[in-house]
């Protein structure tokens, strides 16, 4: 049994954007992800928008806008598109994103 008070034992919250500050990116000037913009103007729901983690796409009226630059390199997006417009590839060896944890 831990001699420490409830309140002590409480984790801290953390938020998203907090976390991410401490990860260094090398970001390569050759993109990682390739987005067909003609292929999210036909999708209804664009997944990619609401489920990236990193907010790396947005929406522009009907278009769909992405920048690799803050990519964490979790996939998501290309899981989740219907449209398959999204070609994704690890970057470079040593580039992208290098997480440091707390």
């Amino acid at each position: 049994m831990s001699s420490q008070a409830p309140e002590e034992r409480k984790r801290r919250k953390i938020r998203l954007e907090d976390l991410l500050n401490n990860n260094i990116w090398d970001v390569d000037p050759r993109p990682h992800i390739k987005l067909d913009t003609s292929k999210c103007r036909d999708c209804n729901y664009k997944p990619c928008v609401l489920l990236c983690p990193t907010g790396c796409y947005t929406t522009h009226g009907d278009d769909v806008l992405f920048s690799y630059e803050g990519c964490v390199e979790c996939g998501t997006c290309r899981v989740v598109c219907p449209e398959e417009a999204i070609t994704w590839e690890y970057p470079r060896s040593g580039r992208g994103i290098h997480f440091r944890f707390s």
